[in-house]
This record gives structure tokens, C-alpha cells and sequence, in this order.
């Protein structure tokens, strides 16, 4: 029968094993939408430099701090998901040390 340090263990490793599969799949959304919004901020910012109109301009700053947010925010779920698998590590490290 495992202790209750054991169980305690186990139930951690599951629960960062769900949290990890969830921020993986987050990432790969992520990864898409800011492909998406990178290739429309690059296109405003072609347009930005032929257009007479002015609002072109503003447009390609606007798609570009979407853009800028965006690798942001990426960037905060790869650290957590390096984080968790850092945990993950030591739990492991725990239930067979």
C-alpha cells in the first residue's frame, strides 16, 4: 500500500500532467494565431509604406503591438510550461529517490 507521501506525489504528477497537456495545447493555438497575426501586421506594414493614406500607418502599429502582445504572451506560456515540467522533475525525482 503507497503512503500518504506517495499518493500525495502521484496526485501532483497527475494534476502537472494535466496542466501540461492543457499549456501545450494553448501553445499550438498560440503558435497559429500569432502567425496569422504576424503575416497581417507584415502586410499592413507593405501598405503602410505605398499608401498616401496616413490610417495606414496607424493600422500597421495597432496589428503590430497585437503582434508584439501576442509573442508576449507566448513567451509567458513556454516559461510556465518549462516550470511545470522543472516540477514535474522533482516529483518524479521524490517518488523514486
Amino acid at each position: 500500500m503507497a503512503s500518504v507521501g506517495t499518493w500525495l506525489v502521484e496526485r501532483r504528477l497527475r494534476q502537472g500532467s494535466v496542466r501540461l497537456r492543457n499549456l501545450r495545447d494553448e501553445l499550438r493555438v498560440i503558435d497559429e494565431q500569432l502567425a496569422e497575426l504576424a503575416g497581417d501586421a507584415d502586410d499592413m506594414a507593405v501598405r503602410s509604406l505605398v499608401s498616401e493614406n496616413p490610417g495606414a500607418a496607424t493600422e500597421h502599429r495597432h496589428a503590430q503591438a497585437h503582434v508584439d502582445a501576442m509573442a508576449r504572451h507566448r513567451a509567458h506560456v513556454v516559461d510556465s510550461i518549462a516550470e511545470l515540467e522543472r516540477r514535474q522533475d522533482q516529483l518524479l525525482d521524490r517518488l523514486t529517490g
